[in-house]
């Protein structure tokens, strides 16, 4: 299968890496496609090293900051943050065909929605991933604490057999994958994760267990998820859990020593996704009649504290 990853940080470097490495049951055309000129040009000189709990490999595979270099492709995945989605949708177009899948993994709300200005909906297929704690350690090597799910359904909804053969095609190369027809079940569950720890761990500066770690970093985390899980519920999302103090503690137990990508961004005194993850919650709680003071108060402070960057 030839498949080409937009946006390859220390998500995307990961599918990459794994996708681009052979074995009995695959043998694909991998392309990395990213702006980051340095860690195109690193890939290309020495392949990609990923390193963590996949193990430690380096590949070879195809890599440009040029998307209309790669040609058409099977499955097309958009890894870039929120802020990067309207161009890749661009990008992703050169690479499309009638039967090609757009596969958007993003943190937050509205990724798909801003894919679909651009492609059709009926080739786009939203994924979710959990539990990976991923960083770079710089241009052509990534790491990740874990690796836990994906998750991924159709943007318009349903089983269909080829959901199952992206699945696949995910399974084969060492992920751990599963289907789901619920696509709002899928969204929401992670987006509940990301506002428990993404937004409190920027702003504290801790890791993951360490904000499991303190009462008062814990309280602020828990109501993060708390309202978040309200809105959920009333939007009439059908989770998967009863407990959201509960799911969001396991989650984030797996992977303790993990910092979100909204601290990493903080540490590199970059511009974060907070619209996309706590500051969702607050837009949609007030369609619904809803307030979200924990994450309305803590996107605000974040915000404040980035227009410093």
């Amino acid at each position: 299968m030839k498949i080409a990853i937009i946006g390859t940080g220390a998500m995307g470097s990961i599918y990459a890496g794994l996708m681009a490495t052979d074995s009995d049951s695959q043998k694909n055309e991998v392309w990395a496609v990213d702006t980051w000129a340095e860690h195109i040009e690193a890939i290309k000189a020495k392949g990609l090293r990923v390193e963590g709990a996949s193990g430690d490999r380096t590949v070879r595979l195809n890599a440009t900051t040029d998307a209309a270099e790669v040609g058409p492709c099977d499955l097309v995945i958009v890894a870039t943050k929120a802020s990067g989605v309207a161009a890749a949708a661009k990008a992703a177009l050169s690479m499309t065909k009638p039967d090609t899948v757009i596969l958007t993994i993003q943190n937050g709300l509205g990724a798909a929605d801003r894919i679909a200005e651009a492609i059709s909906t009926e080739q786009v297929m939203i994924g979710v991933v959990g539990g990976f704690g991923a960083s770079m350690k710089g241009p052509g090597h990534a790491h990740h604490n874990g690796m836990e799910l994906v998750r991924i359904g159709e943007m318009n909804g349903g089983d269909t057999e080829r959901l199952a053969k992206v699945v696949k095609v995910w399974e084969d190369a060492g992920f751990t994958s599963k289907g789901y027809a619920d696509i709002d079940q899928l969204i929401w569950e992670k987006l509940i994760c990301n506002c428990t720890f993404s937004g409190p761990c920027a702003i504290t500066g801790l890791t993951v267990g360490q904000v499991l770690d303190d009462p008062d970093a814990w309280e602020l985390a828990s109501s993060c998820a708390a309202e978040a899980d309200a809105v959920a519920r009333k939007k009439g999302v059908n989770l998967g859990f009863d407990d959201v103090n509960a799911y969001v503690h396991a989650f984030g137990s797996k992977i303790r020593g993990a910092k979100p990508s909204m601290l990493q961004d903080h540490e590199a005194r970059r511009p974060s996704e907070i619209d996309a993850i706590n500051g969702a919650i607050p837009r949609e709680a007030a369609k619904l009649g809803m307030t979200a003071p924990v994450n309305e108060t803590l996107s605000r402070i974040i915000r404040a504290k980035e227009s410093g960057f």
